[in-house]
């Protein structure tokens, strides 16, 4: 089992951080794009190789956003209809969630087999996510799950801001 935990920088221009494990080596690098539309970030490994591509689908009439993956295979994060509290789904993935997925405290699952646990602390300044990834192979997947959720998750709180303030 590897521990990871993502802490994002609160005044990051773009949505630039590291991830760590738990022996506190880096593990993956986020760089945000900075102005660029539509908004995108790309996940790497320390030596630089390219671990995914999240990028916002543009034209869309509820949210959508595509994780590209460096082996070319993609998921979709979108959101879907609803009155009272914000559902999204996951296309595409592969693996099963369980639990709440919007509060981050969920367990990613093949075949039934645990293969990660998510959980966010919370009274925190900036988003930090701990991260369990109990089979290796699902690392990079788990990873770019995380970022992209925490992305739509931030669109949201814009979007509700923005709507409150008018």
């Amino acid at each position: 089992m590897v521990q990871y935990q993502i802490k994002q920088k609160f005044w990051s221009l773009g949505g630039k951080f590291k991830i760590m494990d738990n022996a506190g080596n880096l593990a993956y690098y986020v760089q945000g794009s900075f102005m660029k539309i539509p908004k995108q970030f790309t996940i790497t490994k320390p030596d630089g190789a390219q671990v995914s591509r999240i990028k916002k689908v543009l034209f869309q009439i509820f949210p959508k956003f595509d994780v590209t993956m460096a082996d070319g295979s993609a998921f979709r994060i979108a959101k879907n209809f609803s009155f009272i509290r914000p559902r999204y789904q996951i296309e595409h993935f592969g693996l099963e969630v369980q639990g709440n997925f919007w509060d981050m405290e969920f367990e990613l699952r093949h075949n039934s087999v645990p293969v990660a646990q998510i959980s966010q602390r919370w009274l925190k300044i900036n988003s930090t996510y701990d991260i369990d990834v109990f089979d290796d192979q699902y690392a990079d997947a788990v990873i770019s799950l995380v970022i992209a959720i925490d992305y739509v998750k931030a669109q949201q709180a814009r979007s509700n801001a923005s709507s409150s303030a008018s």
